[in-house]
């Protein structure tokens, strides 16, 4: 009869699982991050619609430049909600109503895009002051980059906005500039540590294999 020392297994098991749990401690991934530079001139056109019965308009704002970086050459602003601070004469643009005391309406974006599946998703706020001694309408703000799509996929980071548009323009047409924007987004990146898994597995069988080929013969 063969008898079998249970024992003996437990022993030779405790090495076995030592080694499974320093495999799976060697397949963690590291994070690192893609940051990349966007500096970019886009002309612009700004639609102004009033809301009825409010003080509050609803602007769309599109751009355009065919050299723009990583080819987003298309920049759009929708649901955006402006009005003039009665306290500075400044134009106040917010994506999100409430603030204007409007509710029901729908969270204005900004995206980035051109004629591939790479894009930006963010949101915005600016101020614009008017400059009747030049005849234009200076404005600023930020941009914080929330998302993307394709190689953007996760995206985060800042941009500052400055745009300029020409007051001496038929005011019933969109008025048209230009808005700078400057800074840079980062997209997420996983990095394997090296692949030691396989290798450590492949030498804790074999050990453990030879330790029980011992005890049994």
């Amino acid at each position: 009869m063969i008898k079998i020392n249970m024992r003996s297994h437990s022993i030779c098991l405790v090495p076995l699982v030592f080694c499974l749990v320093s495999v799976g401690a060697n397949t963690t991934k590291a994070n690192a991050q893609t940051i990349y530079p966007f500096d970019v001139v886009y002309d612009t056109e700004v639609t102004l619609t009033p809301i009825p019965s409010t003080d509050v308009s609803k602007a769309f704002v599109s751009g355009f430049n065919s050299d723009a970086p990583y080819g987003l050459s298309n920049f759009s602003s929708i649901n955006n909600y402006s009005r003039i601070d009665p306290n500075t004469g400044n134009l106040v643009f917010v994506q999100d109503a409430t603030k204007f005391g409007l509710q029901g309406l729908p969270i204005g974006r900004d995206e980035f895009f051109g004629s591939g599946d790479d894009k930006l998703f963010g949101r915005s706020s600016a101020t614009a002051a008017f400059d009747f001694i030049n005849r234009k309408l200076v404005g600023s703000g930020t941009i914080t980059i929330t998302g993307g799509a394709g190689r953007f996929s996760g995206a985060t980071g800042i941009f500052n906005l400055s745009e300029i548009e020409s007051l001496d323009q038929n005011p019933t047409s969109p008025l048209r500039g230009q808005a700078f924007l400057s800074g840079s987004f980062q997209t997420p990146q996983q990095i394997p540590e090296p692949r030691t898994g396989a290798t450590l597995f492949g030498i804790c069988v074999i050990g453990i294999s030879s330790i029980l080929r011992r005890r049994y013969l």
